[in-house]
């Protein structure tokens, strides 16, 4: 923690060609401004400079980064410069799209500030670069929910978590990995309230009305993506359902039309979508009830029967189980707020 007579805290915060400038900057100017712009909006004593950050790249020379936005690194890799944090904002990537190989230099510079005692925090896919660095393996992490099949299958030792919105890697903290795109809000209050001070984060947190995330990522995730797979017989199930997913016998229904064993149907659909059939068709259920509830005001049990249920009890325990809320909490946060004048 900073005190009057302390050195600042010194962040290093990792910049390449395909860094999210909003992320980059925006964490940089929220911690820059830990320990005065409260002071300075209420007149009061400022504090010491809590952090000190600097943008390393891997070459000092500017660039442009995400949409185009310009970059000036203070220091380069080659520098190898020191610092108490080191932080991967987020990437522009496809959520199948790796970064491993592309900057072998950077990696082995943060092994190396990891080694030398640094904290390291990762925003959104900035944990992909994290990965690509084998300091995640046999690990929790987070990112955004987009790159959760990138994760399993590129980084399979790395046990991804889709549903929080910060994750430690380790019983001391030395890796934070932080969630979806604004996870950098909930990132910067971490590190203002653990390096800093709790009082100075809740004051940034006012300052810039930064939101924490307490309700995780599941309620932003879609649960239903289309995988890429060569298998016509699963990819006929999977529009077949999409179509017809309400009705009461969906699973036997869709077995008869591929006209192979259950078992076997089963077992080919789940190594081809990484999904069970049930599984598919729940998502495809909980799906369409988000649908309802952001868009109307249908009551919850009509919603029920409306997507395939008839026991509304166990539509809202499933509701809660794949989205991390009720359905009238996901109805109160989604709606739109012309709906409920």
């Amino acid at each position: 923690m900073v005190t009057a007579s302390s050195k600042p805290v010194e962040v290093l915060m990792v910049a390449v060609p395909e860094t999210a400038g909003s992320a980059l900057y925006g964490m940089l100017d929220v911690l820059l401004a830990a320990g005065n712009i409260w002071q300075t909006l209420v007149r009061t004593e400022t504090e010491p400079a809590l952090f000190r950050v600097r943008i390393v790249s891997p070459r000092r020379t500017a660039f442009a980064c995400g949409n185009g936005v310009p970059v000036r690194p203070d220091c380069a890799i080659a520098d190898d410069p020191d610092g108490d944090i080191v932080i991967l904002p987020e990437l522009w990537l496809g959520p199948d799209e790796d970064i491993e190989g592309r900057y072998p230099e950077l990696m082995e510079w943060i092994r190396r500030r990891h080694r030398g005692g640094a904290t390291l925090y990762s925003a959104c896919s900035g944990a992909v670069m994290l990965a690509a660095t084998g300091l995640l393996d046999g690990c929790q992490a987070t990112s955004h929910w987009g790159y959760q099949d990138l994760f399993n299958k590129r980084y399979p030792k790395v046990h991804f978590r889709p549903e929080p919105n910060l994750v430690f890697a380790d019983p001391e903290g030395r890796i934070v990995t932080a969630g979806g795109t604004t996870s950098w809000h909930d990132l910067a209050i971490h590190i203002i309230s653990r390096h800093g001070s709790p009082g100075e984060a809740l004051r940034i947190a006012k300052v810039y009305l930064l939101k924490w995330h307490g309700e995780g990522q599941l309620p932003y995730a879609t649960l239903v993506r289309r995988q890429p797979h060569a298998d016509s017989v699963v990819r006929s199930c999977e529009e077949w359902l999409g179509e017809h997913f309400r009705n009461a016998g969906a699973i036997k229904l869709v077995v008869g039309n591929t006209g192979i064993p259950e078992r076997t149907l089963k077992r080919r659909f789940k190594a081809a979508t990484g999904s069970t059939l049930i599984d598919y068709l729940q998502n495809l259920r909980v799906e369409a009830a988000k649908r309802l509830l952001e868009s109307g005001r249908l009551p919850v049990d009509e919603i029920s029967v409306e997507v395939g249920y008839e026991d509304a009890s166990f539509f809202r325990r499933l509701f809660k189980r794949r989205s991390g809320l009720t359905p009238s909490q996901y109805r109160r946060m989604f709606q739109p707020i012309t709906s409920l004048n």
